[in-house]
């Protein structure tokens, strides 16, 4: 019988195995490793979300599933106790590095923006996502609801985000805004909920622009006019 690729395995070819290993060398991922290799790691836990598994049991029982296909790729079931030493012991910088590394190759290829200016363009905005409280007790929302908040930077070259944190969902935009970071010349764009008067000093100290709404209670005076051209 012929073998026949799975997505796994074709998601897996598009990271080098080279690349990989360096960086496992610069972060000692696999010191004492004992015989569980950081490349089975990744591709246990790259299972585990492309699968949607919520557990250590689950991913190891659906690795075992798959043994015949793991075999092609390289890779062997394992157990959950040492996914979860893994997890516990190796340092979170390998995926960290491999993970900018792939972004550096997705801006590479994707699309800039069509504006007129050569400015860094940025959007900020907040999602919150719905999460059954018996569940996920940790997600308190409400009293009878729980939640998480994805807060995003998107970069407008490539439309990828290059900032994103998760919180529980009662996190409001203006305490997470302050650790979001902006260089000189960058433009970011957000709503209203970000409005936190002095997170917006630091970003004009800091040569930021933003454009954002204007709260309808702000209490303001003008200063001058420019005109637009036409």
């Amino acid at each position: 019988m012929s073998y026949q690729n799975t997505i796994l395995g074709k998601m897996l070819q598009i990271f080098p195995r080279l690349q990989f290993q360096k960086f496992v060398k610069d972060t000692r991922a696999e010191y004492h490793s004992r015989g569980f290799s950081s490349w089975y790691h990744f591709v246990s836990m790259l299972f585990g979300q492309l699968v949607g598994q919520d557990s250590l049991r689950s991913i190891e029982a659906g690795l075992a599933t798959q043994a015949k296909s793991l075999y092609h790729l390289g890779v062997k079931p394992v157990s959950r106790s040492t996914l979860a030493y893994a997890n516990e012991h190796r340092p979170y910088v390998l995926f960290q590095k491999l993970f900018f590394w792939m972004l550096s190759k997705c801006l590479e290829v994707s699309p800039g923006h069509k504006f007129r200016f050569k400015n860094k363009l940025y959007s900020l905005d907040a999602k919150t996502i719905d999460l059954c409280l018996s569940l996920y007790d940790w997600a308190e929302f409400r009293t009878t609801k729980g939640a998480v908040k994805l807060h995003v930077k998107l970069n407008h070259d490539g439309y990828l985000p290059s900032f994103a944190v998760i919180t529980n969902g009662k996190v409001h935009e203006q305490r997470i805004a302050p650790r979001i970071p902006f260089d000189k010349n960058d433009i970011v764009v957000f709503d209203r909920g970000y409005n936190g008067y002095e997170w917006l000093r630091e970003l004009d100290n800091k040569g930021v622009k933003f454009v954002t709404r204007q709260k309808n209670n702000a209490d303001f005076r003008v200063v001058s006019h420019n005109r637009v051209a036409t």
